[in-house]
This record gives structure tokens, sequence and C-alpha cells, in this order.
């Protein structure tokens, strides 16, 4: 038998896709619409192998037991300071060796160290059209300002708080009668709808956080990233036309 026999005869293994792991505070909303993206083979390929909780009682962590995924649980409170938790989390995430970190209503302020561990390979989604309302109460800050569009935004993190260079948004009318409740819903909605599309393009190779900032097939992206309005969000989740 000749090399070229051994070679001809030779089947190649599929590359292994690429890994995700998520992380969460609280019910995993986001984290389900990634699951769902996965089963229905919208998320680039990509798997996710694991899901990580700071609150050993979120639902999420039972999203992903449903799910076959690993799911983990690292109590914050069981450290010191947010610098041994973090290096705890490194090390748990480290494990699974992903190629991306998503951050689905993780509600912890990372370190530095943390940040520049998984720098460029770390998304956020956040709930207001960035850089509009960081931090917390968004819904609230928002309707108390009395806008007339408020959305969501993925972004890469960086060290500052909701601050990192935005990729994607979706915006959302807001209504005369909406209250913070009926706000947040149709924001939540969005954020199911554009937050797979944003871990499958970083999967597919086509996002990218370059020096200059982010860009998509290589074009560099505008300082608010690219942005569904109002009705081609409502449109592809089949919403009523606001009366």
């Amino acid at each position: 038998m000749s090399d070229g026999d051994i070679l001809n005869g030779f089947t190649p293994e599929a590359a292994e896709p690429p890994r995700v792991v998520v992380l969460i505070s609280g019910s995993g909303s986001n984290l389900q619409a990634l699951i769902d993206a996965q089963g229905y083979d919208e998320l680039g390929g990509g798997k996710i192998v694991a899901v990580i909780s700071n609150q050993p009682d979120a639902y999420g962590l039972k999203r992903a037991k449903e799910a076959g995924i690993e799911a983990v649980a690292l109590p914050h409170r069981e450290y010191d300071s947010r610098e041994a938790f973090d290096g705890a989390l490194i090390k748990v995430i480290e494990r699974h060796e992903p190629h991306l970190v998503v951050l689905a209503g993780f509600m912890r302020i990372l370190t530095p160290r943390f940040v520049q561990r998984f720098y460029g390979r770390l998304l956020n989604i956040h709930p207001s059209l960035l850089p509009a309302y960081q931090g917390l109460d968004t819904h609230a800050r928002a309707l108390a300002d009395g806008v007339a569009e408020h959305g969501c935004s993925v972004h890469f993190v960086t060290e500052e708080l909701d601050g990192g260079p935005v990729v994607l948004q979706a915006a959302v009318a807001v209504s005369e009668g909406d209250d913070e409740a009926a706000l947040k819903e149709k924001v939540h909605a969005r954020e199911h709808l554009i937050y797979p599309i944003a871990v499958r393009w970083f999967l597919e190779g086509r996002l990218r956080l370059e020096a200059e900032g982010p860009t998509l097939d290589g074009t560099p992206l505008p300082p608010q990233g690219l942005r569904l309005s109002h009705q081609d969000a409502a449109e592809e989740l089949d919403e009523a036309p606001e009366q």
C-alpha cells in the first residue's frame, strides 16, 4: 500500500463547532433565545457548552439543564472580594475553552482582569439604545424622560460599564400608554431577536473587535452599530401595529 493510498482513504474529522459559555444571574430569557437559535442551527454552527450563574437558584440554570447544557452555580457571596470571585469565574470559564463568552443578564460589575482576559470575545446585551441610559433602571428612566424611542444594544464589553463598542441595536417606539412593565416586555422581545444574530456573526467570523473598533465583514461599524428600526423589528417579531 502506497502513501497515496493511505492519504486517499483518509477521512478528516469535522471541525469542532465554536464553543460558547453564557453567564447569567436570573431567569435566562436571553439564554433561552440563544438555545432556541442553536436548536434551529442559527447560531453560526456554535455550541453552548456551559451556563454559569452567580445566583445558585437562577431559573436559567434549569433552562440549561433541560437543554442538556452543563449548568454551573458559582455563588459570588462565597468569595471575599470581587477580584477573588472573578478569579474563580475565569478558571471555570477557561475549563470550557470558549471562543465566545456571552453575558445574558449577568448582574455583576466585572473587574479589569476579567475583561482583559476575554477582551474581544466578550459580548453583552443592554436594555437601552446606548450610549443612553447606561446602568440600571433603564425603562423607568426612559419613561421619566418622556423619550419617543427606546430599545436595546449588543456591545463588546470593555472596562467601562455599558460603554463598550456597540454592534447591533433594535429600537422600540414608546407609546403614550406604556408603563415600565409594558416597555420592558417590548424591549425583551427585541433582545431575543438581535442577540442570537450578533452571536452568530461572531461565531461565523464576520464580527470582530479590531484595534479601531468593531467590524462586520471587514467594514467598520458606525458608533452606535447597526440599528433595526421599530418598524423593522416589529415586522420581524410579527407585532401588531401600534394603535
